[in-house]
C-alpha cells in the first residue's frame, strides 16, 4: 500500500477540521433561531419590553449563555422577573446582565456561608485558577488545582455553589464584563464534567467593578476566580411573587 505524503494526512486533517467547525457553526446558528423566538417571548410575558437577548459571545459566535440588554429604564422587580422568566426557557444556560448586575440570580434566596468555603478559599491562598491570555481557556495547572476544588466542594453537595469571575480595569469594561462572565462559565462546566451538579452551580462575571481589598484597580492580582458556597433557605412568598396579594 502506498504512504501518502505528510502533506497530504495534513490536508486531509484541515479538512476534516474545517468540515466540524463548519458543522458545529450551523448547528449554533439553528439553536440560536429556534431559541430566540422563545426568549422574546419570555419576556413579553413578563412586561419586559424593551430589554432584547443577545445570544453570541465575544466573539460573535453562537452560544446559549445569554447577555441581556437594554434594560436601563426598568425597576429592579421587573429585571428579576425578565431573568428568571429567560432562564427557564429550555436550552438556555447563563443568563447575564449587560451592565454586570445580577441576572437569573435576582431573586436568590436567602443563605448562610457553609464551611466548604473556607476550605476552596484554603486550596486558592496560595494557587489562583488561571487562564491563557485574554481568553477563558484554562491553563493546565489549573485543571489540577480544580479537582482539590471539586473535592473540597462534594462535602456541600445540595448547596449553591456560586462562582464568580472578576479582572482588572486594564481594558474596556464592557470587555472585562464578558471576560469575567466567560471564565466563570469555563470554571463552572469544569466543575460540571468532575462531578458537581449543575443545578447547584452560578456562574457570575463582575469584570473589575469589586477589586480586592487593599489593590489599586488596575492590579493584576485582582484577575481571580471567587467561590461562595450557601446553605439555601426557602423563600417567603411577596406581592411579586403572588400578584393581588395583601
Amino acid at each position: 500500500m502506498a504512504k501518502r505524503s505528510p502533506l497530504v494526512l495534513l490536508a486531509g486533517a484541515a479538512l476534516v477540521a474545517a468540515i466540524g467547525y463548519w458543522g458545529g457553526a450551523r448547528h449554533g446558528e439553528a439553536f440560536v433561531a429556534a431559541k430566540q423566538p422563545l426568549v422574546a417571548q419570555a419576556i413579553a410575558g413578563v412586561q419586559g419590553t424593551p430589554v432584547r437577548a443577545r445570544m453570541t459571545n465575544g466573539a460573535g459566535s453562537p452560544t446559549r449563555h445569554l447577555v441581556l440588554e437594554n434594560a436601563a429604564t426598568l425597576d429592579e422587580a421587573t429585571r428579576a422577573r425578565v431573568a428568571r422568566a429567560v432562564a427557564q426557557v429550555p436550552g438556555v444556560g447563563g443568563v447575564f446582565w449587560a451592565d454586570g448586575s445580577a441576572a437569573a440570580q435576582a431573586e436568590a434566596p436567602r443563605y448562610t456561608p457553609l464551611h466548604c468555603q473556607e476550605d476552596v478559599e484554603g486550596l486558592l491562598r496560595s494557587r489562583t485558577i488561571r487562564f491563557e491570555g485574554g481568553s477563558s481557556e484554562l491553563v493546565p495547572a489549573s485543571q489540577v488545582l480544580l479537582d482539590e476544588v471539586a473535592e473540597a466542594l462534594q462535602p456541600c453537595l445540595g448547596s449553591i455553589i456560586a462562582v464568580s469571575g472578576h479582572t482588572d480595569n486594564s481594558g474596556p469594561e464592557p470587555g472585562n464584563l464578558e471576560l469575567s462572565r466567560e471564565r466563570a462559565v469555563a470554571v463552572r462546566e469544569a466543575l460540571m464534567r468532575r462531578g458537581i451538579p449543575r443545578d447547584g452551580l452560578r456562574a457570575m462575571g463582575y469584570g473589575s467593578r469589586q477589586p480586592v481589598a487593599g489593590l489599586a484597580p488596575s492590579d493584576p492580582a485582582n484577575r481571580r476566580i471567587e467561590f461562595s458556597v450557601i446553605a439555601t433557605e426557602p423563600l417567603v412568598p411577596t406581592p411579586v411573587d403572588t400578584p393581588g396579594a395583601r
